[in-house]
C-alpha cells in the first residue's frame, strides 16, 4: 500500500485561478505520478448533505448554493472569534457520483484522488482559530493520511500525521502596500508553522533565505522544491502558423510583433512602471496585457486609458487603425499560449515574487523575457534573461529597446530560455518533492528511475542539503 497524501486545495475552489491554485494541482499531479495515494480536501461555504451524495456533489458544484448572507455570515464570523473551533472541524466526504458534467471545473477531476473531503469555510475557521487561541486547528478525516500537506500557510493540522505546509514568499511582509492579508496574523501564523510542523515547504532559495532570516525558522526544517509548469503537449508543440492564425484571428496581432505583460494586475506585479517603461522606450511593437484584475487596479487602469494612443497600419490596402497598449482581459489557455509563443518578448519585471510562473513559461515556450533582478525572479531567470532593477522604469525602458534592436540577442535569449526551462521541468519537480517524502517518511523514493530519464540533471535535489547549485 502506497503511502498517503491529504493536500489542502483551498485556492484549487477560486473562481478565478491563483498562482497556489497552478502550484496545488502540480503538485497533486507529481505526487500521483510518484505512485502516492492522494486525497484532497476542498472547501464550501455551506453545509453539504449527508443524506443525499448526489444532491451533495450538485451543491459542491452549485455556485449560487454557495452563497450565505451577509448578517448570517457575520454573525457567524463574531461567534467563531470568540470561540474558535475547538472540537476542530468536521471533514464530509463526497462521493464520486458522477452527475455533475462540469468537466471544466478544476474541483471535478475527482479520478486524480483516492478520496475527496470537504469543510465548511475551513478557510475562514482556522483564521478565526488561530487569532483566538494561537494554535492550528485540528482536522480528521475518516482516513488518516500518512502526511498532511498544505499548499499555503493556514493553521491546520492532521494529529497523528507528519504535516507539512508550503510559504511560497513573505511577500505581506517584504512589501506590506501591495497586499491586503492581516500582516501580524500573518507573521505569528509563520512563525507558529515553522515551530511546530513536521517540515516547511519553499519554492525558491529567496523564499527560503526570508523564512530563515525574518520568520526564524531552522534553515534544517524548510526545503525549496522550485516549482514547475506543464503546458498541454499539443499547445506547445503548435507550428508557428498556427500560432500566427490564432494571433491574426483572435487579436489581430503580427508573430514577434508586440510585448506582452500577462498576470493579475495588483500593485507588485508594477504595471504601472511597465506602462510608463514601455511609452519611454519609443517601441514600435504594441504592448498586450492580458489577465484578470487582482486587486488595488485603479491606478493602472487609470494609467493605461491615459497612455492609449491608436496607430494606423495599412493592412491589404486598408488603413486600419490599432491600438498601442492593448488589454484582453483573461483568455482561454490556448490564447494564452499563443500569445506567448508570439510575443516578441516578455515584459514582467514584478516588484517581488516567491518563484514567478509566468518567467517560466515564457522561457519554456522560448520566448524572450524581460524580468528583475530581484527575489526569486533572478534566481528562476538565470542568465537567460534580461535583468533589471523593478522600481526603475528607464532601466526597464531600456531593456525593451535592447530587444527591439537587436535580433540575434532575441535567438540568443530563446535559446538559453529553453535550456534554463529544462531545470524546472515537471520530471524534476517530480524527484524533488518524492526526495522529500521519502526523507520525512523515512522510506525510498517511490518514483521511478524512468521519470528522470529524461531529466537534464543526473541527480534529484538533494534535500538534506538544499542545495541550488543546479539553478544558480
Amino acid at each position: 500500500m502506497p503511502p498517503s497524501i491529504l493536500y489542502e486545495l483551498y485556492n484549487l475552489g477560486l473562481a478565478e485561478g491563483t498562482g497556489i491554485a497552478t502550484y496545488a494541482r502540480n503538485t497533486v499531479q507529481s505526487a500521483t505520478k510518484a505512485g502516492y495515494a492522494v486525497d484532497g480536501l476542498f472547501h464550501s461555504e455551506t453545509q453539504l448533505s449527508r443524506k443525499d451524495p448526489v444532491m451533495a456533489e450538485v451543491a459542491f458544484f452549485d455556485r449560487r448554493s454557495q452563497r450565505t448572507s451577509p448578517t448570517f455570515r457575520g454573525a457567524e464570523n463574531a461567534l467563531r472569534y470568540l470561540f474558535g473551533a475547538i472540537d476542530g472541524v468536521t471533514l464530509h466526504q463526497l462521493a464520486k457520483t458522477g452527475v455533475v458534467l462540469d468537466l471544466a471545473n478544476p474541483k471535478s477531476l475527482f479520478s486524480a484522488y483516492r478520496n475527496v473531503y470537504v469543510a465548511r469555510r475551513f478557510m475562514d475557521l482556522s483564521r478565526f482559530h488561530f487569532k483566538r487561541f494561537g494554535r492550528s486547528i485540528r482536522i480528521r478525516p475518516p482516513v488518516r493520511p500518512d502526511i498532511f500537506h498544505a499548499t499555503q500557510p493556514i493553521p491546520l493540522r492532521v494529529p497523528g500525521a507528519l504535516n507539512i505546509y508550503t510559504i511560497h514568499d513573505l511577500v505581506p511582509l517584504r512589501l506590506p502596500s501591495a497586499t491586503l492579508d492581516d500582516k501580524k496574523f500573518f507573521l505569528n501564523m509563520v512563525r507558529r508553522l515553522g515551530a511546530t510542523a513536521d517540515h516547511i515547504v519553499t519554492v525558491s532559495e529567496a523564499s527560503r533565505r526570508d523564512l530563515i532570516d525574518i520568520a526564524g525558522i531552522p534553515e534544517e526544517k524548510i526545503t525549496n522544491t522550485y516549482q514547475a509548469v506543464s503546458i498541454p503537449p499539443k499547445l506547445a508543440a503548435m507550428a508557428d502558423d498556427e500560432v500566427a492564425n490564432i494571433l491574426r484571428n483572435a487579436f489581430n496581432l503580427d508573430m514577434r510583433g508586440y510585448h506582452l505583460f500577462f498576470g493579475a494586475i495588483e500593485p507588485k506585479k508594477n504595471l504601472g512602471r511597465i506602462i510608463d517603461a514601455y511609452v519611454g522606450s519609443g517601441s514600435p511593437c504594441p504592448l498586450v496585457i492580458a489577465g484578470g484584475l487582482g486587486w488595488d487596479y485603479q491606478a493602472e487602469l487609470e494609467r493605461l486609458e491615459a497612455v492609449k494612443s491608436p496607430y494606423y497600419q495599412m493592412v491589404e490596402q486598408k488603413i486600419v487603425p490599432r491600438e498601442k497598449i492593448r488589454r484582453v482581459g483573461r483568455v482561454p489557455q490556448d490564447h494564452l499560449v499563443a500569445l506567448i509563443r508570439g510575443a516578441r518578448a516578455l515584459i514582467f519585471p514584478s516588484l517581488y515574487e516567491g518563484f514567478g510562473l509566468p518567467v517560466l513559461e515564457a522561457m519554456t515556450l522560448g520566448t524572450p523575457v524581460i524580468t528583475s533582478n530581484t527575489s526569486a525572479l533572478a534566481e528562476v531567470a538565470g542568465d537567460a534573461a534580461l535583468t533589471v532593477n523593478p522600481f526603475r522604469a528607464d532601466e526597464i525602458a531600456e531593456a525593451i529597446r535592447t530587444l527591439d534592436a537587436d535580433e540575434a540577442l532575441r535567438r540568443d535569449l530563446s535559446w538559453r530560455g529553453r535550456e534554463q526551462a529544462k531545470k524546472f521541468s515537471p520530471e524534476r519537480y517530480v524527484e524533488r518533492l518524492d526526495a522529500l517524502y521519502a526523507k520525512l517518511l523515512r522510506r525510498a523514493p517511490l518514483a521511478s528511475p524512468a521519470l528522470a530519464s529524461n531529466s537534464p540533471a543526473s541527480a534529484p535535489l538533494d534535500v538534506e542539503t538544499k542545495e541550488a547549485a543546479d539553478v544558480a
